[in-house]
C-alpha cells in the first residue's frame, strides 16, 4: 500500500491555507527560507564597520530548505516542509541549484575570512563581493519562490499565463 503524495492546492495544502501561512500556493515555497541567507549577508555587509561580527559569520552553516524549517520557529514549519515536497520538481530543482551556488558563495567568503590575518583589511572586499555576488542569488531564489522565474529557462516571466503553464 502506497501513500498518496499530497498535491498543492488540494486538501490540507489548499491555496488558501498555504497563502495564510505565507507559502506561495503555486510554488509550494516560503520566503522565510531566505532569512537563512539574509542574516549572514547582513553580517558580511557589517564586517567593515564591525569586524567583531566575523565570529557570527563563521558560525553560519548551509541548511537545506527542509533543515531550515525543521530548526525554525516558523509557525507552519511542518506545512512548509510538506508543501516543499509537493512542489513541482522543476521548482524544487531550480531552488536547490541556486541554493547550492549561494552556499558555495558564502562558504567561500568564510574561507577567505578564516585564512586572513587582517579581517579589517579584507572586510570591505568581502562586503562588496557579498553585494555583487550573493544578493543577486538571493533575488533569484526569491523569484523562484514567488513563481516569477521559469525554472526551465532561468528567465524571469511577467505573464501570469506562463507561470500557470509552468505549473500545470
Amino acid at each position: 500500500m502506497t501513500l498518496a503524495v499530497p498535491t498543492l492546492g488540494e486538501g490540507h495544502l489548499s491555496a488558501d491555507r498555504l497563502a495564510a501561512a505565507n507559502i506561495n500556493p503555486r510554488t509550494g515555497l516560503a520566503t522565510d527560507y531566505l532569512n537563512h541567507f539574509n542574516e549572514v549577508v547582513m553580517l558580511l555587509e557589517m564586517l567593515p564597520d564591525m569586524p567583531d561580527c566575523v565570529e557570527d559569520v563563521m558560525q553560519w552553516q548551509p541548511l537545506s530548505y527542509e533543515q531550515h524549517f525543521e530548526a525554525s520557529n516558523f509557525a507552519e514549519k511542518h506545512l512548509a516542509v510538506e508543501a516543499f515536497r509537493a512542489a513541482p520538481a522543476a521548482v524544487r530543482k531550480a531552488l536547490k541549484d541556486v541554493v547550492a551556488t549561494l552556499d558555495t558563495a558564502v562558504c567561500e567568503k568564510q574561507g577567505r575570512l578564516r585564512e586572513s590575518n587582517d579581517i579589517a583589511a579584507i572586510a570591505p572586499i568581502i562586503a562588496m563581493q557579498t553585494v555583487e555576488e550573493v544578493k543577486p542569488l538571493i533575488a533569484t531564489a526569491s523569484a523562484i519562490i514567488h513563481g516569477h522565474l521559469d525554472p526551465a529557462s532561468g528567465t524571469e516571466t511577467d505573464s501570469q499565463a506562463s507561470i500557470d503553464a509552468l505549473f500545470a
